[in-house]
């Protein structure tokens, strides 16, 4: 039942997001939710192996190049989730971010 609600947080985060930045699009509430499911299963599987072999890369840019991993599964989501658009890798990477800060806080009033 707990998965279900990170869910929709999520999906409600993605909303957010695509009405704040003009560089994502998402069309309708089942492709949030659908978009916010492939989007943990990216980020579970592709985004782990991502940091496991770019380790030495992070270590040595003090973490910022997580920005650049979550960016991508972000891009990758967006390209595997009919009805989630995504425009340009500056709208992934800013639309990651925004997306992580806003279901962080929903997350938090949801408990």
């Amino acid at each position: 039942m707990h998965w279900i609600v990170r869910l929709l947080l999520n999906a409600v985060a993605l909303l957010i997001v695509a009405a704040i930045l003009p560089g994502i699009e998402v069309h309708g509430v089942l492709s949030a939710i659908v978009a916010a499911l492939i989007l943990g299963v990216v980020n579970t599987f592709v985004g782990s192996l991502l940091r496991i072999v770019s380790l030495p890369i992070t270590v040595l840019t003090f973490g910022l190049f997580t920005f650049v991993i979550n960016a991508l599964c972000f891009w990758l989501a967006a390209a595997l989730t009919p009805g989630f658009v995504v425009h340009g890798f500056l709208a992934a990477l800013v639309g990651a971010l925004l997306t992580s800060v806003i279901g962080g806080v929903l997350h938090r009033l949801a408990r």
